[in-house]
């Protein structure tokens, strides 16, 4: 996830009213699941530029630069998605773990 993403994400989230209990999501609307699937497609879109950058570089047309910025993006979003998934986990853990 860069940090343009990050930024429309977030404003996306501010200029809407978060639902509550009494008012539940729109239909059509499903909000953390959308943001979960397009930080994994960008995940993906990131790998997949990383690896086109290597495979230019190997065939002598790419530039060393382009290849370590690639890499660096495709990091950075793997990481993003890493840390949501553990923090998901987590909070379901600790859901679970609530006296009903």
């Amino acid at each position: 996830m860069n940090p343009m993403m990050a930024a429309r994400a977030y404003a996306a989230v501010q200029g809407s009213a978060m639902p509550t209990a009494a008012q539940p999501p729109a239909s059509g609307d499903n909000g953390f699941a959308d943001l979960v699937k397009n930080a994994m497609t960008d995940m993906t879109q990131q790998s997949r530029a990383a690896e086109t950058q290597m495979t230019q570089s190997i065939q002598g047309n790419g530039n060393l630069i382009d290849v370590v910025t690639a890499l660096s993006s495709a990091e950075a979003s793997l990481e993003t998605v890493m840390s949501v998934r553990d923090q998901v986990i987590s909070a379901y853990k600790e859901i679970m773990a609530m006296p009903i």
